[in-house]
């Protein structure tokens, strides 16, 4: 890999990216009441859930029984849709009902903004569109803004968010540099799990990257062990070095580049300014540190080449992942609903230059 080259395109947090310009990402946009995305969040849906719940109490007894709602599985949600229990599922689809006129109303309300304003389609990710609950609410979210004669498609991302927000580091980085290697290293840091990943492009048998995959992956949950912020990088580390030990035993050539998606606004020298009070340990958006230095000092080459890291927003990742499929529009976003609303509105280049 030519370093001249690679230092072109090493700018985290950047605007500019190979197929697409990033028009905006992590909004926060509030009012009165607070910020507007903690209305469509995973949450959100509880609240509404237990809030219903609470009417059939009054009223007698509670058809999802004893168990409290934030202890309830997303599958256990789902199987009441289809169970036999009528009132039941009726709360449910309640719930449902709340949840898709509040997510309605935060994307009118970003459609709004300078930023959002021309937006086609919007891919939705997070954990909460893995479940039926999920697509269900996202499909009558677009139903209920048709009605209000709005043009936009809501569609779940097609990949688990898993593996989303692994696959969509590949579009950080130019083809060239990913040509005579089969795949890259790929890190997912959130609010309660870091996966680790190697990400296989594909590229020869399809220059878009539509056929990416995660080959092998690692999860940490570190919420349960609440680390340091040092010991966060020590794992993660590790976890590299093990997923890099894998690929070379399995023979695959590794671009010596490490994408990684993470909460907050990034910086161009892969700062975090804000948003990263979450990320376990604390002081993320200290001065002082710096996670692509940090994991350059640990891993300071891949296959014998020289590392580079590439950072960017975790949502802005997970939307990348959808560029071979949003190639039939010019604007675009993704909302990932999960603890929180992570937000991105993208452009298309090749639209761009028509």
């Amino acid at each position: 890999m030519n370093e001249h080259k690679s230092h072109q395109f090493l700018i985290h947090g950047a605007a500019e990216l190979p197929s697409v310009s990033i028009d905006g990402y992590n909004i926060g946009l509030r009012d009165k009441e607070g910020f507007i995305g903690d209305r469509a969040n995973t949450g959100a849906f509880l609240d509404k859930l237990e809030e219903l719940r609470k009417l059939f109490r009054r009223q007698g007894d509670d058809p999802l029984g004893e168990a409290p709602t934030d202890e309830l599985k997303r599958k256990q949600i789902d199987s009441l849709l289809t169970g036999d229990d009528l009132r039941a599922a009726a709360l449910v689809h309640g719930a449902i009902e709340e949840f898709a006129q509040s997510l309605a109303a935060v994307i009118q309300r970003y459609l709004r903004t300078d930023t959002w304003k021309g937006t086609e389609r919007i891919a939705i990710g997070g954990g909460f569109k893995e479940s039926r609950v999920g697509k269900l609410a996202i499909a009558r979210a677009e139903a209920l803004l048709k009605a209000e004669k709005m043009a936009i498609q809501l569609r779940p991302i097609r990949h688990h968010p898993d593996e989303a927000g692994l696959i969509g580091s590949l579009h950080l980085m130019p083809a060239w540099s990913l040509a005579g290697h089969d795949g890259i290293l790929a890190v997912d840091i959130g609010g309660k799990n870091i996966r680790a990943g190697v990400v296989i492009s594909h590229i020869k048998d399809d220059a878009d990257l539509a056929k990416a995959e995660v080959w092998k992956s690692e999860l940490w949950h570190h919420v349960d062990d609440e680390p340091a912020r040092g010991a966060a990088i020590e794992r993660m580390v590790e976890m590299l070095e093990d997923l890099i030990a894998c690929a070379h035993k399995a023979k695959l050539v590794l671009a010596p580049v490490i994408g990684i998606g993470c909460p907050g606004v990034i910086k161009p020298d892969g700062s975090i300014a804000r948003g990263g009070q979450n990320l376990p340990g604390s002081n993320w958006e200290s001065r002082k540190f710096n996670l692509p230095a940090a994991l350059t000092k640990a891993i300071p080459e891949i296959a014998g080449e020289p590392t580079y890291i590439i950072l960017h927003n975790d949502a802005v990742v997970q939307g990348l992942s959808e560029v071979p499929f949003m190639q039939d529009v010019k604007r675009w976003g993704v909302l990932t609903i999960g603890t929180g609303l992570g937000n991105a509105r993208y452009t298309n280049k090749a639209a761009k230059q028509e």
